[in-house]
């Protein structure tokens, strides 16, 4: 039997990402790692249940993919486009068309795209201020780009004891 993969974080150092930014890209991949094992025996008819009124297990894939989109926008300096404002407004929105493996797909390719972009960040810029949402509250890159890991960490967190329950069910 082959020994369990330890964390990513304790995996090392990750090529061509700057070490400040070491523990965002780990948090990210552990993030895709723990949701594409949660995810693969997953009963389709639960995708859009909300057990308990919490958020559903659909809304949490759509968000983990929508956030580190969004996130990551305003970390290079940039407002909202229309189109990720729509996604936004329409994450949780019950759709039979949308399956888990295509959200647990497309959240991967999502985790691709921040690490991509994590390698080509200059250091010099972390503590550069920018600003978030309509109301251009303060922030700077480090500040995004960090809390981009939490948040996503943290809605990891959710989407686990809500596939729990509804397994248990």
């Amino acid at each position: 039997m082959t020994a369990p993969k330890p964390e990513v974080w304790l995996r090392g150092p990750l090529p061509a990402v700057p070490a400040f930014l070491q523990p965002v890209a780990h948090a990210l991949l552990q993030a895709r790692e723990e949701v594409e094992a949660l995810m693969v025996n997953f009963d389709e008819r639960f995708l859009w249940a909300r057990p308990g009124g919490v958020a559903s297990a659909g809304f949490h894939l759509q968000h983990l993919t929508g956030v580190l989109d969004r996130l990551f926008s305003y970390a290079r300096g940039e407002q909202l486009s229309a189109a990720q404002q729509r996604v936004r407004e329409s994450e949780g929105q019950s759709n039979a068309a949308l399956h888990s493996a295509e959200l647990v797909a497309a959240f991967h390719a999502q985790v691709d795209r921040a690490i991509a972009e994590l390698c080509r960040i200059d250091p010099q810029i972390l503590t550069e201020v920018r600003t978030v949402g309509r109301d251009q509250l303060p922030s700077t890159v480090l500040g995004l780009l960090v809390h981009s890991a939490e948040h996503v960490q943290r809605h990891v967190g959710q989407l686990l004891v809500t596939v729990r329950v509804q397994s248990s069910a």
